[in-house]
């Protein structure tokens, strides 16, 4: 029986991460020398996972619609792999903002997402450019700067692969990852102007002990009424979100790394489209008048097989 190789995308989201995304230069060779460092990436992570078992160390790369199309001209692509467009609402807009190679990287320690962030500078360099980097930590219980407990709407980890992964759908790329990326910046004078009880409703959960409030008393306008995407026949679907907090409290800058993996794109937009343009009842998502995107890159994450593969060409 052959075995697929996945990316690890539905891991667990670790003390330490490391958001990086970077651009193609248009350098002599690029192509093929991307390729190449793409085909050694999994033995790069192998060896640093190997060496620190006890960490928790593991790392994903992605392309984005135009690193796919440069780097794998003539081949077939996954099917929602697009450059993602804008979502202008009446008062808030999710942008689109460049990047070609994305990294996920996370471990216990920071060093080691340390140590594999250099060995790709090392030998990325001369090919690429940087678009955006963020160094991600786990804020006591898994809350966001906000106060609130994050990822509490994740699939149970059994059936986390079920909506993380491609499937059947699109079996040239099954087992890879629709990853979507948004750094939000909070403007927390304002948050912290609530009072909790004024936080709960625009989350839509109880801030000390996470429990979701009541349809009673939850507003049509919480972040976890909002933020939800459906099938034709009304089932919710879900994502993998892997967020992590990120702060420089001297610069007064206070955000949320949002990357959800899905097995489908479609299912991540339309859950944007629900906070920017308004759910089926007209509602937006209230947390963003609070919350800002300031970027917003789709990549598609392949399996681990799929990067090996590179070198035989």
């Amino acid at each position: 029986m052959t075995i697929t190789r996945i990316q690890p995308v539905t891991s667990h989201p670790g003390e330490n991460a490391l958001f990086i995304v970077l651009g193609l230069s248009l350098t002599e060779n690029v192509k093929e020398k991307i390729i190449d460092f793409s085909a050694n990436f999994s033995a790069l992570t192998r060896s640093l996972r190997n060496r620190f078992p006890k960490d928790n160390f593991n790392a994903v790369m992605g392309f984005s619609s135009n690193a796919w199309d440069m780097l794998f001209e003539g081949q077939p692509k996954p099917h929602e792999l697009v450059t993602f467009k804008e979502i202008k609402g009446p008062k808030y807009t999710a942008v689109s903002t460049p990047g070609d190679l994305f990294f996920h990287i996370r471990a216990e320690r920071q060093a080691l997402c340390y140590e594999l962030a250099s060995i790709i500078y090392e030998q990325l360099k001369d090919l690429t450019h940087p678009v955006d980097e963020v160094h991600g930590f786990r804020y006591f219980d898994g809350r966001a700067i906000l106060g609130f407990v994050d990822g509490t709407e994740n699939p149970e980890p059994e059936i986390a692969a079920e909506y993380a992964l491609v499937g059947s759908e699109d079996p040239l790329f099954a087992g890879g990852s629709y990853a979507f990326v948004q750094k939000y910046m909070h403007d927390m004078d304002k948050w912290r102007s609530l009072s909790d009880e004024e936080q709960e409703k625009i989350i839509g959960r109880k801030k000390f002990d996470d429990v979701e409030l009541a349809d009673d008393v939850k507003p049509g306008t919480a972040h976890n009424n909002v933020s939800k995407a459906y099938d034709d026949q009304g089932n919710e679907l879900k994502i993998m979100r892997a967020n992590m907090p990120f702060s420089n409290p001297s610069k007064g800058e206070f955000g949320t790394y949002f990357i959800g993996y899905a097995n489908k794109f479609s299912t991540t937009r339309q859950m944007l489209e629900h906070m920017f343009l308004g759910n089926a009842d007209g509602h937006l998502d209230r947390l963003l008048d609070f919350s800002t995107a300031l970027t917003g890159t789709l990549f598609f994450v392949p399996t681990v097989d799929f990067l090996d593969d590179l070198g035989d060409d």
